[in-house]
């Protein structure tokens, strides 16, 4: 039986303390869980972060990069899958997630969102970004959750794999 993946997206560089300390605790409730956590596996941001936590509970890891080679891959991801898709990549993150959580917004989170919702998949939202989180519930309905803490992404991520 395949293992159940939770894909973690959110920004790189532009990720904020809130986003960043949201994904490490998400991570590492992911591998307290027995998932595999999944990110695009870069060694920045959100990635890092989610990554970083589910390693620290002892989790397994999963990173796809957009790019060519291993350079930029985050120490944390176990397994490195290299594209060289740049930007189409996301398709391949959310497609290949169970449940898609989102720790903040930026260019790249909104195309894995919306790839995500084209493909039918539940998104949780942990977000402090209202403009863009009204803007994502109107499109999202039925499949975009927002959530105010790493807990309660966990919940509903859970209730959702039930379903």
């Amino acid at each position: 039986m395949p293992k159940i993946v939770i894909g973690v997206m959110g920004p790189g560089s532009e990720a904020t303390d809130f986003d960043l300390k949201n994904a490490y605790e998400i991570g590492k409730l992911i591998a307290q869980k027995g998932f595999v956590t999944l990110t695009g596996g870069r060694s920045s941001g959100v990635m890092e972060a989610a990554l970083k936590g589910a390693k620290d509970a002892g989790g397994e890891t999963l990173g796809i990069l957009p790019f060519n080679d291993k350079s930029d891959a985050s120490p944390y991801a176990d397994i490195v899958i290299v594209t060289a898709m740049m930007s189409a990549r996301n398709n391949i993150n959310v497609l290949s997630s169970d449940v898609v959580v989102a720790c903040g917004i930026e260019a790249g989170t909104l195309s894995e969102i919306a790839l995500a919702l084209k493909a039918n998949k539940k998104v949780i939202l942990v977000s402090q970004n209202e403009i863009g989180n009204k803007f994502l519930e109107e499109i999202g309905k039925g499949n975009l959750f927002l959530a105010h803490s790493p807990t309660k992404a966990l919940q509903l991520t859970e209730k959702f794999l039930g379903e």
